[in-house]
């Protein structure tokens, strides 16, 4: 939002511990951390198993100090504040020597007005940050029993098993989790700077949407004003050439005006897949006669959004629609790029929106355990059409309920529905992660074992608390601030029933499904097409990164599976040996560590894909799918599809080609047939021929059908069953794949490959990949060509960036055409996209043979 508040950035910082007497350069937005690093005072927290070499941290308390000016048309202004977007976490702020504010949440804004403290020159702000540590322990005492926090590392950061995060409005993930490290930070985390205004300030501007098709949009802009005095004015409201306008009496304070906006036959915002996401730019202005007294700009789309749960024969149904259409929601589930959140770039963001969409994602999660983003990240969304999930900052923990706690909660809550009310990608304010489900007070032998701990009245006391957030206050805050849009109290859930039946599980048939089964419980992949619920909105399987990747952060000498190095880049306790267990049960066994990493990452995206198809060919009963997780913070064997560096791994490829907005999906789990599905999103039919062929891993093409296809706008459903005896015959499953495409006018073909073993039986041989570069209006292509079946063939580059296509799989006689676009020509497509050089290698060349 701009405005034509006058403000000032404040910079030229240092910072020290509190009892050491030097000053030394800081950089804000930063931490402790990276101040520490930049100067070569600690060693780097991600390498190795430096992690632990940096706990002392946290313990200390640790102070920033500048000296500034007020520039000269700011100090005229009526009204000077002091205005921090982030201060992470317990500070006490100074302004010559005067304590003018105490901070203790680090997700709220804080501000306060300065013009009676500050002179013209040589002024000096100081912060004083509290060790969160020491600020939260005599919490836990206070209490008398330690509130369940189960991915606070507690042990990691020397403090056995008195875990104090849920004290703590600051990101959970700061404490460990099960794929991120225990970097308890404090610092400057958002911009600090000087506003001034005078007679009339525009806080706020929220375009609120009351009702939308493609005929009308009614909206109303709420206006929120400060004055300094009563006294007549106008309100006006542009927008792509409508201006409307409406005379007020402002009072004194601060004051909050509606003026309704009508638009005939909106450009909607649509997400990606769907249409344009058109966006239209407000312009307020309060005016005395023809003079402008303050401006704001603000920029939004045109939508309706809602989810429906409907109750029908089964349960009820859970799905979102937009501008009155059902649509399939497919993506991720987001985490913060970076252990260090000011490390993250506009670059890094705009590449992980960028892979999001280009692979055909139209919704991320914005998980519970990290940061309410920064504004640009749901800017991109907006840009780029992808939904956004927005879960409250709470996450697998039970949380105090005092009055204090409550009241900053609740200002929190305030200060972000209010800065992300305008962007049409928030689809859904959720409460949490997983904390009913983990607790599960109306079942006793269920969730995660937590209650077991307490006895009755410290149950009641615990859940009353919890209800007092979830249930009551944020719902509020929600409706209060942005009508509109659905809150959902707890992911997952059943529904808000007060009884044991609220509790989601795996075959619950309503509300949201976080199926765990594969991977923590060993549970096959072929449960994801058994544990099917109406939104996927968790599951997912652990990989490593790439070697190039985990050299980062490991000499050759640490490349074992239980090296003390790969154990510390690996959180899930159980994480390196349910890797190795499952390749064991689906893999041929890779020839060395290196090869390791790669098969880890074709069996992380083999599990995947399984699931995304399994949930798709459930349409409409399922109706999304999100999996477990887009982006990493750290270099780490996690669960990401993209690591920490922005390399796409395995998943990532095959997560775009499972999210086609229409694919040819097949269900193996029969014994003796091979069911056909064609699923779409797209709003318009598909119609089109299937070609089915029965090739041998030596390009010979045994069996060649064809089938006239159609299917209805935005639907999925089975076209063909196969009898495996009637198509095999003599043929062996162990060296015959069935290759299906379907091909529809000026379209490229959709392609899907479907084999009659298992991955670990199928017959590999060596195989002579043919690469040969063409060109095709000024765009160079790869065409890839096998002299025998080549699995999961990788093409990796020396420069950063992706191919259309990877880790597929190339038949005889098929050849694959593929582009590469560097990571900058990803966001710009006018920057260079030349590969360098290139190795292309297959899955035979990573087995023993």
């Amino acid at each position: 939002m701009m405005s034509t508040i006058q403000s000032q950035v404040i910079q030229n910082w240092t910072f020290k511990a509190c009892e050491d007497q030097e000053w030394l350069p800081a950089q804000v937005p930063g931490c402790v951390h990276t101040d520490l690093l930049k100067l070569g005072k600690i060693p780097d927290p991600f390498y190795g198993t430096n992690e632990k070499e940096v706990q002392w941290i946290d313990k200390k308390d640790w102070e920033y100090q500048t000296k500034f000016d007020v520039q000269e048309k700011l100090f005229a202004q009526e009204h000077l504040e002091l205005v921090f977007d982030g201060l992470d976490t317990y500070a006490d702020v100074y302004v010559n020597d005067q304590h003018v504010l105490s901070a203790d949440n680090m997700f709220r804004v804080w501000n306060v007005d300065v013009k009676a403290v500050v002179k013209a020159q040589d002024n000096v702000l100081r912060i004083r940050f509290r060790s969160p540590i020491q600020e939260d322990l005599p919490k836990l005492e206070k209490l008398g029993y330690a509130l369940p926090a189960a991915n606070d590392q507690s042990d990691v950061g020397e403090l056995g098993d008195k875990k104090v995060s849920i004290f703590a409005r600051k990101a959970p993930y700061h404490y460990g989790w099960d794929w991120g490290p225990r970097f308890v930070t404090s610092g400057i985390w958002r911009e600090a700077r000087l506003e001034g205004w005078s007679e009339v300030r525009i806080n706020d501007v929220f375009i609120q949407q009351q009702e939308v098709s493609a005929s009308i949009a009614s909206l109303t802009a709420v206006v929120e004003i400060d004055a300094d005095h009563a006294g007549d004015a106008v309100i006006r409201i542009n927008t792509d050439g409508q201006v409307w306008e409406q005379a007020v009496t402002l009072k004194a304070g601060l004051q909050t005006v509606e003026v309704p906006v009508t638009i005939d036959q909106p450009k909607l915002w649509w997400s990606r897949g769907l249409g344009e996401a058109h966006l239209y730019t407000f312009v307020t202005e309060v005016l005395a006669g023809e003079r402008v007294l303050a401006e704001s700009t603000v920029k939004t789309g045109i939508r309706s959004i809602r989810l429906v749960r409907d109750k029908d024969e089964v349960g009820a149904s859970f799905y979102f629609e937009l501008n009155g259409v059902a649509f399939f929601a497919k993506g991720a589930n987001h985490i913060p790029n970076d252990s260090f959140i000011t490390e993250i770039t506009a670059e890094r963001y705009r590449h992980e929106i960028v892979s999001a969409a280009e692979s055909n994602m139209n919704m991320l999660r914005v998980w519970g355990g990290g940061i309410y983003e920064e504004d640009i990240f749901y800017d991109l969304c907006d840009e780029y059409g992808l939904l956004v999930w927005q879960d409250f900052m709470f996450a697998c923990s039970m949380y105090p309920g005092d009055e204090a706690f409550l009241n900053s909660v609740r200002h929190e809550a305030i200060d972000n529905v209010k800065r992300l009310r305008n962007h049409p990608s928030i689809a859904l304010w959720c409460g949490n992660n997983e904390i009913d489900s983990a607790w599960a007070h109306f079942n006793e032998n269920g969730g995660w074992g937590w209650k077991k701990d307490f006895n009755t009245e410290q149950r009641e006391s615990i859940w009353a608390d919890y209800k007092a957030v979830f249930h009551d206050l944020l719902p509020e805050v929600v409706e209060a601030y942005a009508p509109g849009i659905d809150y959902w109290p707890s992911s997952p859930l059943v529904s808000l029933t007060d009884d044991e039946k609220q509790h989601a599980h795996p075959s619950t048939t309503e509300g949201d499904i976080h199926y765990w089964g594969v991977w923590h419980s060993v549970e096959p992949f072929e449960n994801y097409n058994v544990h099917v619920g109406r939104f996927m909105s968790e599951y997912g399987f652990q990989s490593f990164p790439e070697y190039k990747s985990v050299r980062t952060y490991a000499e050759e000498e640490d490349l074992a599976l239980e090296s003390e190095v790969m154990l510390a880049h690996q959180k899930n306790g159980a994480g390196n040996r349910l890797i190795k267990q499952y390749m064991d049960m689906y893999m041929h066994e890779p020839k060395d560590f290196p090869s390791f990493l790669y098969m880890s990452q074709v069996l992380q995206a083999e599990a995947m894909k399984t699931a995304i198809e399994a949930h798709r060919r459930r349409k409409p009963y399922c109706m999304g799918t999100l999996y477990w997780q887009m982006n990493d913070c750290w270099p780490v064997a996690s669960w990401a599809g993209m690591d920490y560096l922005g390399r796409w791994k395995a998943l990532q490829y095959y997560a775009k080609r499972s999210f086609s907005d229409v694919l040819i999906s097949v269900d193996g789990t029969k014994e003796d047939t091979t069911d056909i599905y064609l699923i779409s999103d797209q709003l318009e039919a598909v119609k089109g021929t299937l070609q089915l062929r029965l090739i041998g891993f030596d390009g010979t093409v045994h069996r060649e059908e064809e089938h006239e296809v159609t299917l209805a706008p935005n639907s999925g459903q089975q076209v063909l069953s196969l009898n495996h005896a009637e198509w095999l015959q003599e043929l062996s499953p162990a060296t015959t794949l069935l290759r299906l495409d379907l091909k529809q006018e000026g379209q490229a073909d959709i392609v899907q490959e479907h084999y009659f073993a298992p991955s670990k039986d199928i017959g590999l041989k060596p195989a002579q990949i043919q690469v040969k570069e063409v060109k095709e209006n000024d765009t160079v292509h790869l065409v890839l060509e096998s002299d025998v079946l080549a699995k999961q063939v990788w093409i990796s580059s020396e420069a950063e960036g992706v191919f259309s296509d990877n880790f597929f799989d190339l038949i005889p006689g098929i050849p694959v055409k593929v582009k590469f676009t560097s990571r900058a020509g990803l966001q710009d497509s006018s920057a260079v996209s030349s590969a360098g050089t290139i190795q292309v290698r297959s899955m035979a060349d990573f087995i023993t043979l």
